[in-house]
């Protein structure tokens, strides 16, 4: 009962108290129900092996079509509008390199002051599907070690816990809200309300958020197209594509993440991951419902999924069970090199080659043993190894009388020696060839000494003959032409 006004003018202090808690309760009731603007802290992180397509997602989600890659940790940002409250804010996004030497790299995307306001996507390709499980697995478990080595506030992180429960249990199916009496009617409350109230983890469905991080997780598989080429090329079958789903499926349900599976290539999906993005972290509204008709465009949001529903794949599982070693029914393919040989090239025999090559150089080889081998370099005729003789003037031998002769002989023999067979002085003993030698040098001394005394004794007189007296080009004038 309100206090009368008496009462009010006897303890003015209790009225203003009233009016603070007034003015407290709405100001609590704006804050918790109004339209606060878009939130510039808010991020996401980026997790995936190398070539499963993270940068080419990221670039689809910013609305560009020519992505370019990076090392190490990419920063990247999505513009981000909101129509309704006429406000606009960029959403930041790290990559980080699927190199496990860059995994330290993640503390400076991922630390205690940026842990409420991110949400984590892990990205697996349809190009090698046998490595998928191991790969979410693997990123899944590098998270969680480097959310265990952070200084989060227990408290705080307990919270987030409990907020990804009440998320998962107040899912509602898209026009399921509108009927109260809907199976799927869970709560009226808004996924970005604040609630104290805790949840009991008991409430929750078999195998659901086992893994409980504390985050928001989006599972993505991209490169979804590869499906033709998996059922063209390696015989992939409708029962292999029902068993990977349903073992991404199950992962998904440990850690309360949503599911998409997208292409680029044929722009699959890529707009929806958008808007379910925007609607988990600004909360915007969504009114699509789970997709599990078209196998290379499945979408399956965060509370919506079970074991039972997952059970309906194992109808199709004919040849394998769903609780096979994922590896065992999804095979890693024989992948065969090509290698580039060389045309095989069989050596010529070695006898041969040099015979060929003899008759290329000194012409065909004296009748007899065909083979180098056969006979001794030392036994061979000289015609077989002996070269052309060299022509002084280009076209033949001189052969004039007298010295002449003899001085053609003395150079014809040092072009032999020059560019002759160095074999050829082994045709001969060696008492004949330095006898040749011999006698070809002095030959030429005593010529050139004759010469050389025949022009001292024709010297010519001091005066020039005149034209007429005999002709001009002669050397001795005491010859009876002259």
């Amino acid at each position: 009962m309100p206090p009368t006004a008496k009462e009010t003018e006897e303890n003015p202090i209790t009225n203003d108290e009233e009016k603070l808690n007034l003015w407290q309760s709405i100001l609590n009731e704006v804050q918790k129900h109004g339209n606060p603007k878009l939130s510039p802290n808010k991020q996401i992180v980026v997790l995936g092996d190398n070539e499963s397509g993270k940068t080419t997602m990221v670039a689809k989600l910013q609305g560009i079509e020519n992505s370019s890659k990076g090392s190490g940790l990419e920063y990247a940002y999505i513009n981000v509008r909101d129509d309704y409250r006429d406000d606009h804010t960029r959403l930041s996004v790290w990559v980080l390199d699927g190199d496990p030497a860059h995994a330290d790299l993640l503390k400076f995307a991922l630390n205690e002051e940026t842990f409420q306001d991110t949400l984590v996507i892990l990205t697996v390709s349809m190009t090698t599907p046998w490595g998928i499980l191991e790969q979410l697995q693997h990123w899944g478990s590098v998270l969680g070690d480097h959310l265990d080595k952070l200084k989060l506030d227990i408290d705080m992180r307990q919270n987030r816990r409990q907020m990804m429960v009440r998320k998962w249990l107040e899912y509602v199916e898209p026009g399921d809200e509108l009927d109260p009496a809907s199976p799927m009617k869970r709560s009226s409350r808004n996924l970005g309300d604040a609630d104290d109230e805790e949840y009991d983890t008991s409430q929750l469905p078999e195998s659901t958020l086992t893994n409980n991080l504390g985050l928001s997780i989006v599972v993505v598989v991209t490169k979804t197209d590869y499906i033709q080429t998996l059922e063209k090329d390696h015989d992939y079958r409708d029962e292999h594509l029902d068993f990977m789903q349903q073992w991404i499926r199950k992962f998904c349900l440990q850690f309360g993440a949503a599911l998409f599976y997208t292409s680029a290539k044929e722009d699959k999906n890529c707009d929806l991951l958008y808007k379910y993005l925007t609607h988990r972290i600004y909360g915007f509204p969504f009114h699509t419902p789970a997709l599990v008709v078209e196998k290379d465009a499945v979408f399956i949001p965060s509370g919506w999924d079970n074991l039972k529903k997952i059970s309906i794949l194992y109808e199709n599982l004919h040849t394998c069970k769903a609780d096979s070693y994922y590896r065992d029914i999804i095979v890693q393919p024989v992948t065969r090199k090509t290698v580039s040989r060389e045309t095989e090239l069989l050596a010529e025999d070695e006898q041969a080659f040099l015979a060929r090559h003899q008759q290329m150089s000194y012409g065909p080889l004296p009748a007899g043993p065909t083979r180098l081998g056969d006979t001794p370099l030392r036994s061979m005729p000289m015609s077989g190894l002996q070269p052309s003789p060299r022509k002084l003037d280009g076209s033949k031998v001189v052969s004039s009388p007298g010295g002449e002769g003899v001085l053609a002989n003395f150079f014809n023999s040092l072009l032999h020696k020059k560019t002759g067979s160095p074999n050829t002085s082994l045709n001969k003993s060696g008492a004949d060839s330095l006898t040749d030698k011999a006698s070809v040098r002095s030959d030429a001394a005593a010529e050139l000494d004759r010469l050389s005394r025949s022009a001292k004794k024709s010297a010519p007189p001091a005066a020039t003959p005149n034209a007429g007296d005999g002709p001009s080009n002669c050397v001795d004038f005491n010859a009876s032409d002259c």
